[in-house]
């Protein structure tokens, strides 16, 4: 009896074989090791600062004639030939996409028709060529009227004076960006849930203002960011421009380029650090927009570029206070 009284005691006494040293919060959890990760990191690292040295160091790139040409007020003319005219068939091609896929949504035939056959169109004849087109509209058509079909006409107007340079170039690019809007509105309606549209119909809201104040604030969150790569293509496309004898920055790049051959790869630099500029531009006005309608339809707004930078230095600081209190 006394014995195995004992024994209990001893056992009770003491500490379970399991039990840890030390207590959990003493213990530092050490990270996974990721050594894969590691090794293409430097890799990647050692690519681009290859790649920036060639740049920097190769005489090809003549970055001095760079530095010479980049802010000459000719190409800065051109420039701002570029933003004129990417602003504007911005505009008009999102107003003539959204009445397109109106259309297309239309419960008419005939409209559903003229959009889908308008949308095919313009998306299967190149740029180039509908620029060209128009471009020499004045030699096919000399005067275009308004009136009755086969009858008198009423309004007569003259194309080759309203048709200048700048006026093609934006008629054109209007229409070729109005057919791949469209889809993109489109595909932007189309992704707000059926129920938002019957729960709009039920309050006995006119379709105009199911339209704007149901449907269209719920179809942004999808049609802002594939509207923005249509129009950071659209700032690329400009570059077609000079086709109709409209100097845009590539316009006036290439013709500076001939008339000083010796600096063709520098002029071709500040084009493109010109159009890397004017896109980088754009995608931070995409985010901000993004970021804008995401509200209601994500628990947190993504943190802004400034946000990121602040958290992490906070979080640099609370690691460096634990590292220096152990």
């Amino acid at each position: 009896m006394s014995e195995s009284s004992g024994a209990a005691v001893s056992l009770a006494g003491a500490p379970p074989a399991d039990t840890p040293s030390k207590s959990p919060s003493a213990q530092r959890v050490r990270p996974l090791r990721r050594p894969g990760r590691w090794i293409a990191g430097a890799l990647v690292l050692v690519l681009a600062a290859q790649v920036l040295h060639g740049l920097a160091t190769n005489p090809f790139y003549q970055w001095d004639r760079f530095r010479y040409w980049f802010l000459r007020p000719t190409l800065l003319d051109g420039l701002l030939v570029t933003l004129e005219v990417t602003a504007l068939s911005a505009v008009l091609g999102l107003l003539g996409g959204v009445l397109l896929a109106l259309a297309r949504q239309s419960g008419s035939p005939v409209l559903r028709a003229v959009s889908w056959t308008y949308t095919w169109l313009f998306r299967s004849v190149p740029l180039i060529v509908v620029l060209i087109f128009l471009y020499n509209f004045s030699a096919l058509y000399k005067t275009v009227s308004l009136g009755i079909p086969f009858g008198p006409a009423f309004v007569t107007f003259d194309e080759s004076e309203l048709a200048s340079d700048m006026a093609v170039a934006v008629l054109g690019l209007s229409l070729n960006e109005a057919a791949y809007a469209s889809e993109v509105v489109r595909g932007g309606i189309l992704s707000v849930d059926q129920g938002q549209h019957e729960a709009a119909a039920a309050l006995g809201l006119p379709r105009r203002y199911q339209f704007t104040r149901i449907v269209l604030p719920q179809a942004l969150r999808s049609i802002t960011p594939n509207y923005v790569n249509q129009l950071i293509g659209l700032v690329k496309s400009t570059s077609l421009v000079f086709y109709v004898s409209l100097l845009d920055l590539f316009g006036t790049v290439q013709t500076m380029g001939s008339t000083y051959p010796g600096d063709i790869v520098p002029l071709l630099l500040v084009a493109t650090v010109w159009y890397l500029i004017l896109t980088s531009a754009v995608s931070v006005v995409q985010f901000y927009v993004e970021r804008y309608f995401a509200r209601g339809a994500t628990r947190s707004l993504p943190p802004t570029p400034l946000q990121r930078a602040r958290a992490a230095l906070t979080g640099l600081r609370a690691r460096l206070r634990r590292e220096a209190a152990v």
